[in-house]
């Protein structure tokens, strides 16, 4: 199986999924750490997929997207970002709105907390 095939395996089979440097428990760079903090925080049940363990994935993801940095989130099958899109969307609160229009399940209270933080 092809990473491509692979990716899109994964993608298609959760409703969220993280590719990150790390693991959601351990993140190894700053930006995966930020996007997998936003989700943890706001209780999202999400896949996380550690590209540091498979370099096949870590140059597939980027090609699969045509995004050239990681972290990256997927929603339902669809490519939201990475960190810094999905920080402007957090804020925003159009991370809550795609989560919602998706259904997928966070803690609304958790999203509005982070937004109070950082206002």
């Amino acid at each position: 199986m092809s990473a491509a095939e692979k990716i899109k395996q994964t993608v298609e089979a959760n409703d969220v999924v993280l590719y990150m440097k790390g693991t959601k428990t351990m993140p190894q760079c700053g930006f995966s750490s930020r996007v997998a903090g936003v989700l943890n925080f706001m209780g999202v049940d999400y896949a996380d997929v550690n590209v540091l363990a498979d370099e096949e994935i870590r140059a597939g993801i980027k090609d699969y997207s045509d995004w050239p940095t990681i972290p990256q989130l997927y929603v339902k099958g669809e490519f939201v970002g990475g960190c810094d899109i999905v920080t402007e969307m957090t804020l925003s609160g159009e991370l809550d709105q795609l989560f919602d229009a998706k259904g997928v399940a966070y803690d609304k209270d958790a999203a509005e907390k982070i937004r109070e933080a950082n206002a």
